[in-house]
C-alpha cells in the first residue's frame, strides 16, 4: 500500500470514530444489549451500524446524488421508522419487571440485532450530509482515484467498527470488574431514553409531513 493510500486509510479510520462517537439511540441500544445478552451482541449490534455509516460514507465519497437525493426526500419517512422502533424497544425495556442480575438471552438471534441497529442507522440519511461536510475537509486530494476514496472509505468502516467492538467489550469488561448491573434500573434508564428519542423523532417527522414545520 502507497504512502498517500495509508493516509487516506488512516483519515477514514479518524472520520468513522468520529461518526460513531456520539451515544445516541444506537448506543445506548449497544450498551443494552452488551448488558443484557453479552459483549457480542453488543458488538454485532454495532456492526450493524457500522456497516450503515460505511454505506453512507460511500454515497458521500464517490458522489452518488441520485442516492442522497432520493434518501433526503423521504427523510422524515424514514425519521418516522426510527422513531416508532425506538418507541417499541423503550416501551417493552420499561415494561420489563425484576431487579435480577441480567442473563445472556438465547431467543434473539445475532442476526435480528444486527439488522435492526442497521436499520436504525440508515433510516437517518441526515448522516450523508455530516459525511460529505467532512470529507470535503479531510477527503482526498482532487486528484485522487477510486483507489483513495476507496481507502477513505474502508477506513471509515474500520474505524466505526473499532468504536463498538471497544464500547462493547470494554463495558463487559466494567462489568466484569465493577460487579452487577441490577436490571430493573438498566430497563428504566434505557427504555426512558429510547423512549424519549423515539418520540423527538416521530414528532420532527410528523410535524414536516404536516406541514407544521
Amino acid at each position: 500500500m502507497s504512502a498517500a493510500l495509508l493516509i487516506d486509510l488512516v483519515k477514514g479510520v479518524a472520520v468513522g470514530i468520529v461518526i460513531a462517537l456520539p451515544v445516541g439511540p444506537v448506543g445506548v441500544l449497544c450498551v443494552r444489549r452488551t448488558l443484557v445478552e453479552g459483549p457480542m451482541f453488543g458488538f454485532i449490534s454495532g456492526l450493524g451500524a457500522a456497516t450503515a455509516d460505511t454505506i453512507f460514507g460511500v454515497i458521500a465519497g464517490f458522489g452518488l446524488t441520485i442516492v442522497r437525493d432520493f434518501m433526503l426526500r423521504y427523510q422524515d419517512w424514514f425519521g418516522a421508522a426510527g422513531g416508532v422502533f425506538l418507541l417499541v424497544v423503550g416501551i417493552k425495556a420499561l415494561r420489563q419487571h425484576g431487579d435480577a442480575e441480567p442473563e445472556p438471552m438465547a431467543e434473539e438471534p445475532l442476526l435480528a440485532a444486527y439488522v435492526s441497529t442497521f436499520a436504525l442507522t440508515i433510516t437517518n440519511p441526515i448522516t450523508i450530509l455530516a459525511f460529505a461536510a467532512i470529507f470535503a475537509k479531510v477527503g482526498v486530494s482532487e486528484t485522487g482515484g477510486y483507489l483513495d476514496t476507496g481507502a477513505l472509505v474502508a477506513g471509515v468502516f474500520c474505524g466505526s467498527l473499532l468504536w463498538w467492538l471497544g464500547l462493547s467489550f470494554g463495558i463487559a469488561g466494567l462489568r466484569r470488574a465493577f460487579g452487577t448491573v441490577r436490571l430493573a434500573w438498566l430497563n428504566r434508564i434505557s427504555g426512558a431514553i429510547l423512549v424519549l428519542s423515539g418520540l423527538a423523532l416521530l414528532a420532527a417527522a410528523l410535524a414536516t409531513l404536516t406541514g407544521l414545520a
